[in-house]
């Protein structure tokens, strides 16, 4: 890798690690959001209101130097000149028919679409040639223009519902669930934050010039070896045995995504742990997610494997817990010690032990660190709920 992508590569690095900082629960959501914008394709964060989707896609996006940035809040009524140029008024008085492009989707490097499905259909062709083909037709009828879009973020707080707005939901190669904060002590830390004056922070910013050359240049040229072809292949194969299928267009553009992970840290071939990428690319409904995340890890990283089968321990005690909803506190008390706070313990250590062999062995912990939130979240829910601790203990313990 030249020199000049491996110091790109860095301060991207750098500019997650910081995000990563400031957003709680949002590793894996940052990294995958700066590997799409590095593969030149589109991410969709998909979560309920106040889970921070705006203002993380603004931190990120800000961080790209001389970017023209442009942004919008999407409605059914949005007319398609608000998003790509308004009439040109004063050229109208003097017959003319053209349009003001400057700070429009037309002139934007990077986008930000919020609530995107609920495109107009007026807007819809006009969106669609933006995303696909970064280009626009005038109103006037005149010659296309290219736009100079790289990536654009969207968000939404729904799945779409509608034939036109399932179009746009297939262009966006990258999804990403955002719920909300589910550790304890990290709603702590957040709470604690809406009264304390925020520390100074580092702030690492990489140039449009120097982003633009790295998706244009460094990551196809990263190498994919037959070994990951192969594995493509194999995953395709699984997927399909359990009827979860996928375009050829859209396996096609994992290849690029591949490439970016890769290039992100700082590698000049496609290695196992970079596949993990597609546990957010291959499933159509937050259903799917699971066992799309299954497959993938199970082909890649054996201990987000049994992370994964943890979790699943972890989720039947919290149905437990919820199952025994109006019993009496002895009968939860006895329930939480004889069984779910020793198994609840050792899930948590068998976690941890994961976790530090992952560090060791250079794979990627998100899927790990998922499982430990859960661990965490179940575990203080059981010390107050079935045993009466008071929660301001809990989050001190967590």
């Amino acid at each position: 890798m030249a020199m000049g992508a491996q110091d790109t590569a860095e301060r991207l690095r750098a500019i997650t690690g910081e995000l990563s900082g400031l957003f709680y629960e949002r590793d894996d959501v940052i990294r995958t959001l700066t590997v799409a914008m590095l593969a030149g394709q589109h991410s969709l964060l998909l979560g309920p209101p106040g889970t921070a989707k705006s203002e993380l896609a603004r931190e990120l996006t800000g961080r790209i130097e001389s970017a023209n940035y442009w942004e919008i809040l999407l409605s059914k009524f949005t007319a398609p000149t608000r998003m790509f140029g308004p009439i040109d008024v004063g050229a109208l008085s003097r017959g003319e028919y053209r349009q003001i492009f400057d700070g429009r989707a037309t002139t934007a490097h990077i986008a930000f679409i919020d609530e995107i499905f609920k495109c107009s259909t007026a807007a819809l062709n006009e969106t669609l040639g933006l995303l696909n083909e970064r280009i626009y037709h005038p109103e006037n009828g005149g010659e296309p223009i290219h736009c100079p879009l790289i990536s654009a973020i969207t968000a939404s707080n729904e799945l779409p519902t509608g034939e036109d707005s399932a179009a746009i939901y297939d262009r966006l190669l990258v999804r990403l669930e955002v719920g909300y904060l589910a550790d304890p002590s990290n709603f702590a830390g957040l709470v604690r934050s809406a009264v304390t004056a925020p520390a100074a922070l580092a702030r690492t910013t990489v140039e449009l010039a120097e982003l633009r050359q790295a998706v244009t240049e460094a990551v196809p040229a990263v190498g994919v070896p037959d070994t990951i072809v192969d594995a493509v292949c194999t995953l395709r194969a699984a997927l399909r045995r359990k009827e979860l299928i996928s375009s050829d267009r859209r396996w096609r553009q994992s290849v690029r995504l591949l490439q970016a992970s890769a290039f992100l840290d700082g590698r000049d071939k496609v290695g196992q742990n970079d596949l993990s990428v597609l546990t957010h690319v291959l499933w159509d409904s937050p259903a799917e997610r699971p066992a799309v995340e299954r497959e993938v890890l199970h082909l890649v990283n054996p201990d987000a494997k049994e992370a994964l089968d943890l979790a699943d321990a972890i989720e039947e005690l919290e149905a437990q817990l919820d199952a025994k909803a109006g019993q009496s506190r002895e009968a939860l008390g006895d329930w939480a010690i004889r069984e779910a706070i020793t198994k609840l313990n050792m899930a948590g250590k068998k976690l941890e032990r994961l976790r530090k062999e992952a560090e060791t062995a250079g794979r990627s912990t998100a899927a790990v660190e998922r499982v430990i939130i859960l661990q965490r979240a179940v575990h203080a829910r059981v010390l107050t709920e079935a045993l009466g601790v008071d929660a301001s203990i809990v989050q001190t313990r967590l």
